[in-house]
């Protein structure tokens, strides 16, 4: 069964950077992509940034420029550099893996001084 775990989360002030990470294990054949999704209080879960096996990269318009998502050289890890963090990132973040739609139990980013 696949499982995916985030860490990394955490209380930082607004200009900050922390680095989530993924890691996916079970029976994972075929990665498509892993991407970052975040969902604020009272707010629709949306994408953050997304990258494909072949390691091509699509970021949501908000975090352009501010963060940055790669693999990792372990099987199946990923990660999220978040830099010049805003009070507006405060979110759970959550990891997926495509195909299979699985997901992460999230961790939690509170940007505030």
């Amino acid at each position: 069964q696949v499982q995916l775990a985030e860490s990394g989360g955490g209380l930082v002030q607004p200009g900050g950077s922390l680095r989530l990470s993924c890691a996916a294990s079970g029976g994972i054949f075929r990665v498509a992509y892993m991407a970052w999704y975040r969902q604020a209080p009272a707010k629709q879960r949306e994408l953050v940034a997304k990258i494909t096996s072949s390691g091509n990269t699509n970021y949501a318009d908000s975090v352009k420029g501010r963060f940055t998502i790669s693999r990792g050289n372990a099987k199946n890890t990923m990660y999220l550099q978040m830099d010049s963090l805003k009070p507006e990132d405060t979110a759970v973040y959550y990891c997926n893996l495509s195909p299979g739609d699985f997901w992460g139990q999230g961790t939690q980013v509170t940007v505030s001084s």
